[in-house]
């Protein structure tokens, strides 16, 4: 396969359009698709329709050099990249819809050589799902075998995309070698990192892996907050102690897991091996269950509070995002305690504080009792202050909540 000079990228997220950002820097023209009609108008004015630090101005540049633009459509290119949700149904198997509305998109487009690859975090097979279901729109192609098709998935903290695009290593799974050699060559355009080629099952299977190894040690700190609460004792003190053993390295505690990836991508693995995912399905009901815990902790506090003033207690939740300095709200146990404070306190006046929003999410947005409100009127007025988050902004309000009662989920005001 000749030099990859037209990437089309379906899926303008998180990752998707910074992966197109990136192609584009590159000197790559960029075709980005998306479904959201805003998405698209963003893109094209040279804005990012989200909070990622450094991703706005080379998405700008790049616009403005003309190796990126952006459509609801599917463009004719030398390789597509597949950048879409892969949610997961309520009985926790992955929903792949999307990547299958996105496969059959491309279908129409190809003439027989391209590159087809998926970066959506998928199960084992869902690669091989990808070429089926393109193979099934376009059987004439099928007969040819001259399509590639590989999985790449991407393995970046949000915050530090930018960044972990070019210095981390990646795993490129192709359904054959040679698909497996051009992806590759694709990613080195941008990618500083090591390059490492397996199959496109392994690498599936790889990318669960590696977010299922982070659930479970979490899932071990948040037991851990839970013991020592029963026991009264600081489980940050505890944690820094044992973590001075050289062969120790327990990660932090918080109110539960959120995020597109590991909050998710366990659960693939359990319905992928449902008999022998035991410890990665453990982990997984352990950090579910960490929110309604928190709850619990609120609920003792707004029975004291009711019993010293005959009322119900104004709340402050402060944080929305999954993890701190994003505007990142997807799966985030920090949205899903504030709901339930919400259920749980229909009295109490819930004040939700989030500085990188301007609006409250759809899960939120339809409680009366919830407003979205800056730190200092929060603080002004609440009983009770929740931390749910650990934004830089929050870190210096220690001396602010003094004699409030406080729910510190993250141990950042001990």
């Amino acid at each position: 396969m000749t030099e990859i000079s037209t990437v089309a990228v379906i899926g303008l997220g998180y990752i998707g359009l910074p992966t197109a950002a990136v192609l584009a820097r590159s000197g790559i023209r960029v075709h980005g698709v998306d479904v959201n009609q805003g998405t698209v108008e963003a893109v094209n004015a040279g804005r990012v329709p989200f909070v990622e630090p450094e991703l706005g101005d080379v998405v700008a540049g790049a616009v403005s050099r003309g190796t990126l633009s952006a459509s609801t459509e599917v463009a004719a290119a030398e390789a597509f990249i597949i950048a879409v949700p892969t949610p997961f149904a309520d009985d926790h198997r992955a929903d792949l819809s999307y990547i299958e509305a996105a496969a059959r998109s491309i279908a129409p487009r190809l003439e027989g050589t391209e590159l087809v690859i998926l970066e959506s975090t998928s199960p084992p097979g869902t690669t091989e799902r990808v070429a089926e279901v393109i193979h099934g729109e376009r059987p004439d192609l099928a007969a040819t075998g001259t399509l590639m098709f590989a999985h790449c998935p991407e393995r970046v903290l949000p915050g530090k995309i930018m960044r972990e695009l070019v210095t981390n290593d990646r795993i490129i799974g192709g359904s054959t070698p040679e698909a497996a050699t051009a992806a590759q060559r694709l990613y080195q355009r941008f990618c500083e990192g090591e390059f490492l080629l397996t199959d496109s099952r392994t690498a599936e299977l790889a990318k669960l892996v590696e977010n299922s190894f982070r659930d479970v040690n979490i899932a071990f700190a948040n037991e851990l907050s839970m013991i020592c609460t029963e026991l009264g004792i600081d489980v940050w003190e505890l944690i820094e102690l044992a973590n001075h053993h050289p062969r120790v390295n327990i990660l932090q505690p918080g109110p539960g897991v959120g995020g597109h990836c590991i909050a998710v991508d366990p659960w693939f693995i359990v319905s992928a091996a449902p008999q022998s995912a035991r410890m990665i399905r453990a982990a997984r009901e352990i950090n579910d269950a960490k929110p309604e815990w928190v709850v619990r902790q609120v609920k003792a506090e707004s029975y004291d509070v009711q019993r010293e003033t005959g009322r119900s207690p104004v709340i402050a939740a402060l944080g929305l995002a999954f993890k701190p300095n994003i505007d990142d709200l997807r799966e985030s146990p920090a949205v899903t305690i504030t709901r339930r404070m919400a259920e749980e306190f229909p009295d109490s006046r819930i004040l939700a504080v989030e500085p990188h929003v301007d609006v409250l999410p759809a899960e939120l947005a339809d409680r009366a009792n919830i407003d979205l409100v800056t730190a200092a009127e929060a603080i002004e007025q609440a009983d009770i202050v929740v931390l749910l988050v650990d934004h830089r902004t929050f870190s210096g309000l220690r001396s602010e909540v003094a004699g409030l009662r406080v729910v510190d989920t993250r141990g950042q005001w001990r």
